[in-house]
């Protein structure tokens, strides 16, 4: 019964969100600042689930400058935790399939993501010469997520490079963001407790060079991996003080 309630008002929140959504975005299209104004919109959302984000960002995250931001990707959870950590002028990078969502896949496009088809290796690696573009063209940071498909609690799943060779060929730093885990949220709980989103220290790449993208990928991957074993560690004794245990 919680979940179906659940269920309804997010549909009826999103339905409105995304048809305001849509005839918002077409006065400025492909803009990058609506990425952040529905990414904060849905993580808000995250409180019909009984989840409370516990959102962790440098004192400049909101200045910071152009960046790849990496994240991990567990589910569809996603959109409503991990989207806590976007940042001005960022958009993201997801399947080209995703503009053939009923509203959602059409907001996705109005707000300036760019879209990829990862069935196509040819088209990948323009998309990749599109991230750089973008962001030595014009001032924006650019999102991806480098497990390349969603993890459903199997932990960090190994890394795609295509962000690093975008972050060494454009010069700029990458920023690993990390969400604690989310497959013990359950629909029909009231109260899920908390999840941790942390946006980590910026990793340079000044000076590195196409022969360096496995190893920056490898180091990225290491200190996410740490990382969220912390938070999971952390959540776990957090969950369990307020009488609020993952089952």
């Amino acid at each position: 019964m919680i979940a179906l309630l659940r269920v309804l008002v997010v549909v009826i929140i999103a339905v409105f969100m995304f048809i305001f959504g849509c005839g918002y975005c077409l006065f400025s299209p492909r803009n990058p600042k609506h990425v952040y104004t529905f990414g904060r919109m849905f993580a808000r959302m995250s409180r019909i689930f009984g989840v409370k984000i516990d959102l962790r960002l440098p004192e400049n995250a909101l200045q910071q400058a152009q960046s790849i931001y990496i994240a991990n990707h567990q589910s569809n959870w996603d959109m409503f935790t991990v989207s806590a950590a976007v940042t001005p002028k960022v958009v993201t990078v997801g399947k080209k399939s995703l503009a053939w969502l009923p509203l959602f896949g059409q907001l996705y496009w109005l707000t300036g993501n760019i879209l990829i088809d990862r069935a196509n290796k040819t088209k990948a690696k323009g998309t990749i010469d599109q991230v750089v573009d973008n962001i030595k063209n014009s001032d924006v940071s650019v999102w991806m997520f480098p497990e390349g498909t969603r993890s459903r609690g199997r932990g960090l799943l190994p890394f795609k490079v295509g962000a690093f060779h975008a972050a060494i060929a454009a010069g700029v730093p990458v920023v690993p963001i990390v969400c604690s885990s989310t497959d013990h949220l359950k629909l029909n709980r009231w109260n899920n407790g908390h999840i941790i989103v942390e946006m980590m220290a910026p990793i340079p790449t000044q000076g590195m060079q196409k022969e360096d993208v496995r190893r920056l990928a490898k180091e990225c991957h290491r200190v996410m991996k740490d990382k969220l074993e912390s938070l999971d560690q952390e959540v776990l004794m957090l969950n369990q003080g307020r009488g609020s245990v993952p089952n």
